[in-house]
Formats: structure tokens, sequence, C-alpha cells
């Protein structure tokens, strides 16, 4: 008898609802003998029932039955949580445990087998995974293929490598151009385990474990600093250094000194967890390629070292800031990134960011984002660029000359909304502006920036053929870049200008899994305007427990 209909039934009373806190059974005083108890399982678990009203009525004649019917439902509730492997503390346990001995009669009555209680309390303590810490995962199946006629053209400094980059020709001073052909098709794999641990019920420490061995195809045809760029699927990656490594990805503690201010500070915190968010373009269900997860001139610290304030202002205003500097799960720290934890650059040297957004809903399901950052990027070998180089979108920046820069900072805004028109019609974009500042060593050499915008535009179809899912049409033009293009060593192609439409469809198959067939077609591939047109098909299939 664990449902609310079957007590009201029995009991031949208005039926009950569930209820949140114990400050809604207004006629429950802190007087009353069990009213700690009453709190402690309410707002924990959410397993007492009130009248629609919000009142408990424990004055009234019949109310030790109707509480009687309130604590059957927690025993319950507690089983299911057992079942679902979900943390219940011993200390609510014995609480329990004592509410249940002062209603023994009225449960018996009820159908209640109070003589089981021990034993479930026993096989509680016994199979639950931890009393504080909760296991959640997720992992991603990726079949993808890019598909091209002809060759592509990208600007490398060694043809097999998107990571070397190009030199300068001495006569001409452009980048090196090689030539890249049909990649073949992958299957690949990345998985996230999430612990999260609560000490009082309101903090929580999340360590995030991942590992994976995807190397997209289309990363063969991009030019050096595009690795995980354009074409790629955000779950095709490795998520370290080195394909199947397992590496903590998140590692920081919340919590909230006032119920309206989020603290959250760590070794590596997770940017994306609070800035750019938007309803349509989660990559777990909306538009999934990096390019369209997220604004590609935002951000260089990807995961960081240091700490976010997030204030609900009101119901319909946020504002969120955070300084973060460099330490990225996918960075190889034997070559000098991950710049938080090496005493030789430290917490608050290059690179770095601080980073500021305002959060607006204006009207219902319409949400609005301001976002500006303020980034400091180490040169590596001098130069600027790759993952850990925006607002520069992932080329590399030298001096115009093939020398070497010193560290640069950088300016970027963004604009990002969503907006749920009707239940299942949405639209959404961004607009991003960034400008790189960039010093020269050679002194003789003139300092300058490099200035571009990212333009995304798309739409979303909610509950498409069936509920539960999301069909996503997304345009963009991830680079447009407007003036400093000769202090681009790669990423400038022949001055033209590329520009994407994905497809992506999430289709729920049950609870834990999913599938999503999604399609890219790049135009202008690597900025150059004669390049052939670029077509990626990618189906994946994904788990979550």
């Amino acid at each position: 008898m664990s449902n609310v209909t079957s007590v009201s039934q029995l009991l031949g009373k208005e039926a009950m609802s569930q209820v949140s806190s114990v400050s809604q059974l207004k006629d429950v005083q802190p007087t009353d003998w069990a009213y700690q108890a009453l709190r402690s399982l309410v707002e924990q678990y959410g397993c007492i029932v009130g009248y629609p009203d919000r009142t408990f009525r424990g004055n009234r004649a019949m109310s030790r039955w109707e509480f009687a019917a309130g604590l059957n439902a927690c025993i319950n509730s507690l089983e299911r949580l057992l079942q679902e492997n979900i943390a219940v503390a011993k200390a609510d346990i014995d609480k329990l445990t004592r509410l249940a001995k002062e209603f023994e009669t009225e449960l018996a009555v009820l159908g209640t087998r109070i003589e089981n209680l021990e034993n479930r309390v026993a096989y509680l303590e016994d199979h639950q995974f931890s009393t504080t810490t909760k296991l959640t995962g997720q992992t991603f199946f990726n079949l993808t293929g890019a598909f091209v006629d002809g060759s592509v053209k990208a600007e490398r400094g060694v043809a097999s490598s998107p990571f070397a980059p190009p030199r300068r020709n001495p006569t001409t001073n452009l980048p090196s151009v090689v030539e890249r052909e049909q990649p073949q098709v992958t299957l690949s794999y990345y998985t996230l385990l999430t612990l999260t641990t609560s000490f009082n019920g309101k903090d929580a420490l999340v360590t995030q474990l991942n590992a994976g061995n995807g190397d997209s195809p289309a990363n063969q045809l991009v030019s050096a600093g595009y690795y995980n760029s354009w074409g790629v699927p955000y779950t095709d990656q490795t998520g370290a250094p080195t394909a199947n490594d397992v590496v903590i990805r998140e590692l920081f503690y919340s919590f909230r000194p006032v119920d309206s201010l989020q603290v959250v500070i760590g070794p590596r915190v997770n940017f994306y967890r609070y800035f750019d968010n938007n309803r349509f373009t989660f990559f777990v269900n909306g538009a999934g390629s990096f390019n369209s997860s997220g604004s590609t001139l935002v951000s260089p610290i990807d995961r960081g070292s240091g700490f976010v304030l997030a204030w609900n202002i009101t119901k319909q205003l946020k504002w969120t800031v955070s300084y973060l500097g460099e330490s990225n799960e996918f960075l190889n720290t034997a070559f000098g990134y991950n710049t938080a934890n090496n005493p030789k650059v430290g917490l608050f040297n290059p690179s770095n960011i601080i980073a500021t957004e305002i959060g607006v809903s204006p009207i219902k399901n319409m949400n609005l984002r301001f976002l500006y950052m303020r980034s400091n990027n180490k040169a590596y070998n001098g130069f600027v660029g790759g993952a850990v180089g925006e607002p520069l979108p992932y080329g590399y920046a030298d001096d115009g000359f093939g020398g070497n820069i010193k560290d640069a900072p950088g300016d970027a805004v963004v604009f990002n909304f969503d907006w749920l028109i009707t239940r299942r019609f949405g639209i959404f974009g961004r607009y991003s502006y960034g400008a790189t500042y960039i010093y020269p060593i050679d002194k003789s050499r003139e300092s300058g920036q490099v200035s571009v915008q990212s333009i995304q535009a798309g739409l979303a179809f909610p509950d498409l053929f069936k509920e539960g899912t999301l069909g996503v049409l997304s345009f963009l033009i991830p680079q447009d870049y407007i003036s400093g293009r000769r202090y681009l060593l790669s990423g400038r192609g022949n001055g033209g200008t590329q520009y994407e439409i994905e497809a992506s469809y999430f289709y729920p198959i049950t609870k834990n899994i999913a599938v999503v067939p999604s399609f890219y077609t790049i135009f202008n591939p690597n900025n150059f305007d004669d390049n052939p047109t670029v077509f990626v098909g990618n189906l994946r299939t994904q788990f979550t427990f």
C-alpha cells in the first residue's frame, strides 16, 4: 500500500499530495514531538504527504491514521531509493524506526509489515554504494565518417600532423599548404563517470572521470591548430592526452552560504557548467559538434583551477563570475601545459581567464545570456592558438613573418539566447566577437590584433515524432576574420569564410539508452573558398546510468 490513492480510499478522505518542505504543513508546529523527524524526512526525501491545501491536520480526528499513511510512504520511498542505488543516511533510518514504533498499531491496520523494517535497514546498509556518494555515468559509441570529393587544402607544417604549425614561404610570406585526402570511417567510445558526494545535503564534492579513444575522421582534413573543431562530434574524442587513459575531468567543491548564492572552488572546474549554456546546444541531446555546442571564441580554459560565483538575484536574473587558471584534462603537462599547477608559472600567470555572465529570462521559456571574457594566453613555442587560444578560434598566430610573439591577452563578448516558442518549436542563436592582441618578440615588428566574429542560428523541434526527442538544425560561421589576417600562421586560408550546416536528432529508446544521428556539411573548409565541400555523418548511441 505505497501509493496515495489507495491510502485515501482506505481512509475515505480527500486525496493527499506531495510536499517538499515541512514548512508547507501549516498546522504542524515545532513543539510537536515528531516535528524534527517530519522535517528531516520531508526535506531530505520528499516522502511525507499532506492535503492539497498544504495542511497536515495533525489535530483532527484520524490524524494518526493520516500520519501513518505518510510514514508508510516513507518506508516504501526509502526502499525504492535503495533499489535505485541512492544513498540513505543511517541517522534517517533511525528516525524512521522510532516513528514506526510509535505508530506500530496504525501501520499494522494499514497492512504495513513493521516487522520487516529491520530487515530493510540491514539490506540498505549492505547494498548501498555509499551513505554520502552517488555514482552516475554516460557512455557514448560513435560511428563517424567524413566524405569529400577530391582533396582538401590545409595549412600544416607536416602533412600528417594537425598540430604542426605551417612554415611561411620566404618569398610570399604565406603559410605552407598541404593536400589532404578522404579519411576512413571510425568507431570510437567516450565515457564519463561522476561521483557526487554530499556532506550536509546542500553541498557537493564532484569528481568526474573520463576516457575515450576517438580521433574523428574530419581531423585528417583540418589546418594546424584546428584539431577537434569543425566536423567533429564532441563525444568523438579521447578526452585525455593519450587514448584510453582515464583522467580526472572535473574536481571541485560546491556549496551555498545562502540559498541564492552558489560558490564553486577547485583545481579542475568546468567552465561550461556555468557559462554559455543553451537548452538546444547541449552536446548530450542538442547540437553536438564542437563548433555548435558553444561559442568558438570562448574559452581557452575549458577546465581550470579557481572559482565560480553564481548569484540568483531573482527568478529572472542571474549573475555569474569566475577566475580560472589553465588546468585542462586533455593537455599534456609534459609540454608545459596546465600552468595553474606548474610552480614555474603559477595560478595567476598565463594562461588564465576572468569571465562574467548575466542571464535574463524576460518571459516564460526565453533565456538571454550576455557573456564577457578576458583571457591571457600563454604563447606556447612562440605561437598563440590551437585548443588554448580563444578568442583566436583554433588556428595559430605569429608576428606576421614566422617569428615568435609574447603571451597574448584577448577580449571576447558573446550574446546567446534560446526561446521555446511553442511546446514543439524553438529557436536559438549566438553572436560572438573577439580580439587577440599580438606583441612580437622582435621589436622591429608591428604590434596589432586579430579581430574575429562568430555567428550561429538554429531551429529546434522538441518531441518530434515522439515525446522526449529533440531535432536541431544549426547554421554557423565559426570564424569570420574582420582584421589581422596577416598574423594568422594557420586559419587564414585564401581569404574565404568557412560556414556550416548541421542537423541532429536525439531519439531516446528507453530511459537509459538513446541514438543520435547527426549530419554536418562544411563549406569552404579551412577558409579556402576553392576547397570542396566536406560531408560528415555520425551515428551515436549513448547509455546513461
